[in-house]
């Protein structure tokens, strides 16, 4: 029987893999344990073929488990390898409470396998919901489902009135509220309303607030354009005094709320605190430097063909008995999918475990520059098979730190780690070009424009706007 790898092997001495077949286990790779599990959930409803054997079992070979978390047959060998260094990478079952040679997770929550991954839309919901009737809490998800990557609302307050059937009252109100969690202007329909959101957040501790609420109105693009002069004159103001709250805005105020905590992409920065969600893997550490990699399987027992339902089939009547033979090879077909998703991502990880096992136990600054026709190379199968099997899925580090799979492949984050140490170490705001010069020192060359690029990607403002001022 010809191995999952072998299979998805592209080579031209090889027979191909049907199209239903490559197509479906294409599909599944791309899912993550929570959508695998709803997939799953679905098919055992449809389909009288298909049935789940309670109890723990190995997801790999079927085998009964007792209070192991791993199957003593598929890892046992692997962990009595000669090579003690090499990691060891398994199907894990959902069950809590996983450990290995002595490691154990029990410090996690308690509702850790339930968790929802934590989005900026979740962490503000989480804020208010406390507050909001159940229709107002419909409204502010609505809302909060609508926003951009830099935290702004996407969408008219009239149309979100207009599907709940409420006045528009009624959303702003909501809206209001929104505006005043963490991140102070979330949800702000412009720009200038999340200025304007973040200034009232100082209250009486804001200098001027009526002229920074009219340089905020009015201003902007005086003040972008550091016209000191023109922005005082519409003030009504020294040139001076219309600087001094120039430089207030810049370094207090930021026109896009997700990115001083959450980044453009809606996803907590690394200096935030570490919140768990649902990884699809998860990295631990023992103490003797082995990597222990968990791939977790989202079934509780064991997938497999209905024995009653085979039985019967010998028998079906005439009109049925078509029906039932092509729910059969379904169900076949969905079991050896799943077992080659399985494989394909234990070999992919396998070999990250090994080549960015660095930054796996020490950080950002350790990940080396890989892509993903590369690894798929050294995998023998398509780039879009590895670009499948990372969509979507997030690791669990033995930090603790949750990421995406994805971050393995960032060819940027080692050098935009030591820009932003840089930064943060720096005697005075550096413009663009010396940090290039620096990190060009540090061995990273780069182009001033690509660490602007860097800068905005990681929420860092220009040198001329790093500097804080008291009016």
């Amino acid at each position: 029987m010809a191995l999952p790898s072998q299979i998805l092997y592209q080579s031209s001495t090889q027979r191909p893999q049907t199209t239903a077949h490559l197509a479906q286990t294409m599909s599944l790779l791309g899912l993550n344990s929570q959508e695998l599990s709803q997939k799953i959930e679905a098919a055992l409803a449809s389909n009288p073929a298909l049935d789940l054997l309670e109890g723990r079992h190995c997801p790999t070979c079927g085998r009964h488990l007792r209070a192991e978390a791993y199957c003593p047959a598929c890892v046992g060998a692997k962990s009595m390898a000669a090579n003690g260094n090499d990691p060891v990478v398994f199907i894990a079952p959902p069950e809590g409470n996983y450990s290995y040679e002595g490691r154990s997770r029990e410090d996690l929550p308690e509702d850790f396998n339930s968790a929802e991954p934590e989005t900026l839309a979740s962490y503000v919901l989480g804020q208010i919901a406390a507050e909001l009737e159940p229709l107002e809490q419909e409204i502010a998800a609505h809302i909060l489902t609508s926003l951009d990557g830099d935290g702004l609302l996407t969408v008219p307050l009239t149309e979100v009135a207009r599907y709940h059937h409420v006045a528009l009252g009624q959303v702003e109100a909501v809206a209001d509220r929104i505006h005043h969690a963490d991140p102070v202007g979330v949800g702000s329909s412009t720009t200038a309303e999340a200025l304007m959101a973040q200034l009232e957040s100082f209250g009486n501790q804001a200098p001027n607030p009526e002229l920074c609420a009219r340089t905020i109105r009015e201003g902007m693009g005086l003040l972008s354009k550091h016209q000191y002069a023109e922005l005082g004159h519409l003030l009504g103001v020294s040139k001076t005094k219309a600087q001094q709250i120039g430089e207030f805005i810049t370094a207090n105020l930021s026109p896009f709320p997700a990115r001083a905590h959450w980044g453009s992409l809606g996803t907590q920065n690394a200096d935030a605190p570490t919140t768990y969600t649902r990884p699809d893997i998860i990295v631990n550490r023992q103490e003797d430097g082995r990597l222990i990699v968990e791939v977790m399987w989202p079934l509780r027992g064991l997938l497999r063909i209905n024995p009653l339902f085979q039985q019967a089939l010998r028998e079906a009547p005439e009109d049925k008995a078509e029906q039932w033979k092509i729910d059969l090879e379904q169900a076949s077909l969905l079991i050896k999918c799943l077992a080659q998703r399985n494989h394909t991502i234990v070999r992919l990880m396998q070999m990250l475990a090994v080549l960015q096992k660095h930054f796996i136990v020490s950080g950002d600054a350790h990940l080396k520059p890989v892509t993903r026709a590369a690894i798929a190379d050294e995998l023998g199968v398509h780039e879009s098979t590895v670009s499948r099997a990372v969509s979507g899925k997030s690791v669990q580090l033995p930090s603790g730190k949750i990421i995406p799979l994805a971050q393995f492949f960032d060819r940027s984050l080692h050098i935009r780690t030591a820009l932003k140490k840089i930064i943060k170490d720096e005697p005075k705001p550096l413009s663009d070009t010396k940090l290039a010069r620096l990190l060009a020192k540090q061995g990273y060359r780069v182009a001033r424009r690509t660490v602007a690029k860097y800068r905005t990607m990681e929420g860092i403002l220009p040198a001329h706007m790093r500097k804080v001022h008291a009016i």
